[in-house]
């Protein structure tokens, strides 16, 4: 397939370059600093991957980049940059919609605070305590949620850049909950218990880098079962409990 990513040089980003190319795609790069891009691909690597050298706020290159795409994974920014972030992801969707000769399918990177809490009508980020630049996620979901494409929302909790479980725990994947299970109780729980009980349990939200971004690239066909979907990640033991 022929993917394009953006925010290329982020951990995320360069990890969907390196996975992409392992697995046999036409990967396309949309940077804005092309030298260190090329410093994380190395001489190999750049033989592989198209790299377009732009500014992602600027409409024109993003769509003139988007032509003939299959699939965008958009990994730019981050919620703590605020207003900008916004504008980022809201101009690459808007370009997505307009172009054409671009399939329609969407990666865009969220946060396990997006997620329904099990049992309740709350997502972690509406809820006390958290960290008021996470709601700018909340917007870009707002965004998705009023275009056509064939968007998913990938909300991992912290990434590590490798696993921190064994080799028994398996990747257990959710859509629009949270992928820890919860006790039924806690619909009886006020909102501020309930953001109290989620911060005891971040821990079990740790997902590795390579993990989130094989779910991405496994998932890339139109009409998938994640089609306009959020997404989330835990591991969970392979082994029984008595």
């Amino acid at each position: 397939m022929k993917i394009i990513v953006f925010g290329a040089t982020g951990n995320t980003g360069k990890r969907v370059l390196a996975q992409g190319i392992q697995m046999g795609h036409e990967m396309t790069a949309f940077v804005r600093n092309a030298e260190k891009l090329y410093d994380q691909l190395g001489e190999h690597s750049e033989k592989h991957v198209k790299v377009i050298v732009d500014d992602m706020m600027d409409p024109v290159s993003v769509r003139e980049a988007l032509a003939n795409q299959d699939a965008a994974i958009i990994a730019a920014g981050h919620a703590g940059q605020g207003e900008e972030f916004v504008r980022i992801v809201d101009n690459i969707v808007s370009q997505c919609e307009m172009e054409p000769s671009f399939s329609g399918r969407v990666w865009v990177m969220g946060g396990a605070g997006l997620l329904d809490i099990p049992y309740t009508d709350w997502i972690g980020n509406n809820l006390p305590g958290f960290p008021p630049e996470y709601k700018n996620h909340n917007r870009n979901f707002e965004r998705l949620q009023r275009t056509d494409l064939d968007w998913t929302m990938m909300c991992p909790g912290t990434m590590t850049d490798s696993r921190e479980h064994s080799d028994s725990a398996h990747l257990h994947v959710t859509t629009e909950i949270l992928p820890v299970p919860m006790q039924e109780t806690i619909k009886d729980f006020s909102e501020a218990e309930v953001a109290g009980h989620l911060f005891s349990r971040f821990q079990e939200l740790n997902v590795a880098y390579d993990d989130v971004v094989m779910c991405m690239l496994d998932h890339l066909e139109l009409e998938g079962s994640f089609k306009r979907k959020r997404v989330g990640l835990a591991y969970q033991s392979n082994i029984a409990v008595s």
